[in-house]
């Protein structure tokens, strides 16, 4: 894969110069622990398929554990071939992760020689060691090393855990807290690492499976402790707004952002065909145009040219009642991309946020939430992230009944979809799904660009297709006077429902287009269109510029108005490995003018979806009070009962 625009090369020989430097580390050095505590060592009685754990350690003031720093220093080379209950050969998972640990440490090396160049740093070491260091430059110089140390232990710790990835197992290893993080200066720093690891090694890894678990959690901990400590630290600016590429690893170091691996994920979801969602026409048709849509990306330029020409679907809510069809719309389209990325080759991630992601532990929600939208938004796949029943997930803010865990998700869901650091690149799309769509807060319910109206089965012909479908083949009952799935034909369908929303649906919203049609004749203009938009706006004040956007965009949709060929998809040295832009031209060919029948359809569908919500959530409101009223009136009848009793 070839450089973009704002990465620099960090080059081979700059990191291999330094494999002496790694290799001298990890053969041994002396270390005295200064923040963690040394651990007791490993229980040498195991019971089979049982990891070793940690020791009790006292938190009783002068109580002294005994330590594991042994008194000849760190030897890590050494730990790691004794991880398999002393085997004389090293086995291939401790070569690698021998090798593994050696690279990091040269990349982070050499990273933080580039940042020492690029700053005061590398001239104040030298004034410091020649013994000329200015003393109103002491300050500087201090806070140089602070940066120098949290860069070199977040680039080692990201570089190994990203090195390891394709070692990873279903086994996992908590190592709690990193507690030996030091900021003299980077090599001090690399020594506090390189000892912790050595005693979580002893305390963790007894086969090869829980040898890289162990490592690669250890990395994930380091990285998330170092990255908080950055928020706060200087001179970071060089490092935050520069990122590396090292061709050889396939690595981009960006910051203090984690780089992961460009792999799959292993799908176990029963997959849905087309044909076996009934109804749904419009949820259905989006949803696989979206699908193809993601195959567009390109993965040199690191764009999708949907999302430079618009149309592309970065955020998306499914809402109807339970037993509609959501699940199996959510199945269809994993498929449907799981199917077209094995045919070409490309990495495809799917995951769902799902409500064991809400913890009880403060940040710890949000931190989960983050690693979702970062799996997802991982530029080197394609990607695809649900969040199925969002609106037990996501608190809705002002509510007594969300948890701090849920606000947390809430929080970081919409940082995420419309933040001030969000970039959509094409690659991949999330979608909402709930069946109380009203219970969602407003702010997140309109980061989602499209609304999916999950209705399910609603004509004669819809549910005669669905009993056919579920009964299966184990029967010998008539089929009777009926097409199969032909009333699932879906340009004909989807047509039939874009039509129908020429005229609202909802009440409320029917009421202001006929008082704004009496006042301003037919809307065919941007101006009466304009107008409509502001009477909605005046019915129900949660009608944003937000809303408008996501409007427009929807229109932008409706301009794509086609599928891209299935044979592109089956054979994709037509389309999908062609150059950005001769891919961008095929697109820009296809694409049809928007006409005002179709900005009036999205107004009506999007406002419906909106009155919709708010004539929900507003009634389940009242409802609720409903109930507090009668709570306490019955709790004044009971205590007058007893007092005039007594």
């Amino acid at each position: 894969m070839t450089l973009t625009a704002d990465q620099m090369e960090l080059r081979e020989e700059d990191i291999r110069k330094h494999y002496p430097a790694a290799t001298a580390l990890l053969e041994g050095f002396d270390h005295t622990p200064r923040i963690g505590k040394g651990k007791e060592p490993a229980q040498s009685e195991r019971s089979a398929g049982i990891g070793t754990r940690r020791r009790f350690r006292s938190t009783t003031p002068g109580l002294v554990t005994r330590s594991t720093a042994r008194p000849e220093g760190v030897h890590l080379l050494d730990r790691i071939e004794a991880s398999d209950e002393g085997d004389a050969l090293t086995s291939p998972a401790q070569a690698v992760a021998m090798n593994a640990l050696r690279r990091a440490l040269a990349i982070s090396l050499a990273v933080t020689e580039i940042y020492g160049e690029q700053t005061a740093l590398a001239g104040l070491k030298r004034d410091n060691l020649q013994g000329s260091l200015a003393a109103n430059r002491k300050g500087e110089f201090a806070a140089l090393l602070t940066a120098e140390a949290l860069i070199g232990l977040h680039v080692f710790a990201n570089a190994i855990a990203y090195l390891l990835a394709s070692q990873a197992t279903e086994t996992a290893v908590e190592v709690g807290e990193v507690e030996e993080v030091l900021t003299d200066n980077g090599q001090l720093a690399l020594h506090g690492a390189l000892w912790e690891l050595d005693q979580d090694i002893a305390d963790f890894a007894g086969d090869d499976a829980r040898l890289v678990a162990t490592i690669s959690a250890y990395a994930e901990q380091l990285m998330e402790k170092v990255a908080l400590r950055a928020q706060t630290a200087a001179h970071l600016a060089p490092f935050q707004s520069a990122s590396w590429r090292v061709e050889a690893d396939d690595l981009t170091i960006n910051g203090f952002t984690p780089a992961s691996k460009a792999k799959s994920t292993k799908l176990t979801m029963t997959f849905k065909k087309p044909h076996e969602v009934v109804g749904n026409h419009i949820a259905k048709y989006q949803a696989l145009k979206l699908s193809k849509m993601l195959m567009a990306y390109d993965f040199d330029r690191r764009l999708n040219p949907f999302a430079e020409l618009g149309g592309f679907i970065f955020t998306f809510m499914g809402d109807g009642k339970p037993g509609t069809g959501k699940t199996t719309l959510i199945q269809m389209m994993a498929g449907l991309i799981n199917e077209y990325c094995q045919n070409a080759g490309y990495p495809f991630r799917y995951q769902n946020l799902s409500t064991e992601s809400i913890d009880s532990y403060q940040g710890k929600s949000a931190q989960n939430a983050k690693a979702f939208i970062n799996n997802v938004i991982d530029p080197g796949v394609i990607g695809f992230g649900t969040i199925d029943d969002i609106d037990q997930l996501a608190g809705k803010r002002g509510d007594r009944q969300s948890s701090a865990g849920q606000l947390e998700i809430t929080a970081v869901l919409m940082e995420s979809f419309a933040g001030a650091n969000t970039v959509v690149r094409g690659n991949c799309t999330f979608g909402m799904f709930s069946n109380y769509p009203e219970n969602v807060d407003d702010a997140l319910r309109q980061r989602a660009g499209a609304r999916f109206l999950v209705d399910g089965p609603q004509t004669r012909e819809d549910y005669i297709d669905i009993l056919y479908l579920l009964m299966g083949k184990n029967h010998d009952i008539p089929l009777g006077e009926h097409e199969v799935y032909a009333a699932q034909e879906i340009k004909k369908a989807v047509a039939a429902s874009f039509e129908s929303h020429n005229r609202p649906h909802e009440d409320g919203l029917t009421r202001v287009f006929d008082q704004v049609s009496d006042r301003v004749g037919k809307l065919d203009t941007i101006a009466k269109m304009g107008t409509y938009l502001k009477g909605i706006q005046e019915a129900d004040d949660r009608f944003t510029g937000r809303v408008i956007k996501n409007i427009t965009d929807a229109v932008k949709v409706r301009a794509m108005d086609f599928e891209l060929p299935d044979e592109w998809m089956e054979q994709p040295e037509l389309f999908l490995f062609k150059s950005y832009d001769e891919k961008k031209a095929m697109i820009e060919e296809l694409r049809v003018p928007i006409t005002t029948e179709m900005v009036l359809q999205e107004i009506n569908r999007y406002a419906d979806s909106e009155f919709r919500y708010a004539d929900k959530s507003d009634e389940v409101a009242i409802e609720a009070m409903v109930r507090d009223f009668g709570r306490s009136e019955e709790a004044k009848r009971r205590y007058l009962a007893e007092k005039g009793g007594a």
